[in-house]
């Protein structure tokens, strides 16, 4: 039931930057101790930017509640200039001994990001925990 709430479902429209927020809210509900926090300046941002943003994070909060064994998770939005910068952090299990080979979910974020000319890190941290974070370029109108 954890996993579901945070899945799209086909029958609605795809979700963008505005249902993050919904998103992690979900997430606590679920359990899991889940924060947002969005910096700078916000701006509107080309649809399949906002779209990738929202599958990242979800992506980020399904695996946290399928693998980390988390108590914690914060998501964190800047609006740079140029730039969408999304990093998704939980105090789960994972150590960098532990690496394992990316799943379907990790692939499939990283194909999203690619595909917009972003960039995407996930790994597990030093202090122990997860971290994704994506770099997403945003053209804007001069």
């Amino acid at each position: 039931a954890t996993l579901e709430a945070l899945r799209d479902d086909d029958t609605t429209p795809p979700h963008g930057l505005d249902a993050i927020p919904e998103l992690v809210e979900r997430a606590g509900r679920s359990g899991l101790d889940a924060t947002l926090t969005i910096e700078g300046r916000r701006h509107d941002v080309p649809t399949a930017v906002g779209r990738t943003a929202y599958r990242v994070v979800q992506e980020s909060l399904t695996n946290i509640a399928r693998h980390a064994d988390a108590g914690t998770a914060s998501v964190h939005i800047d609006y740079r200039p140029d730039t969408l910068a999304i990093r998704i952090d939980d105090d789960g299990k994972a150590t960098p001994d532990s690496a394992q080979e990316p799943g379907i979910g990790l692939l499939g974020m990283r194909e999203r990001v690619t595909a917009l000319g972003g960039r995407l890190r996930a790994a597990p941290r030093g202090e122990g925990g997860f971290t994704v974070q994506a770099e997403l370029p945003v053209e804007r109108a001069s």
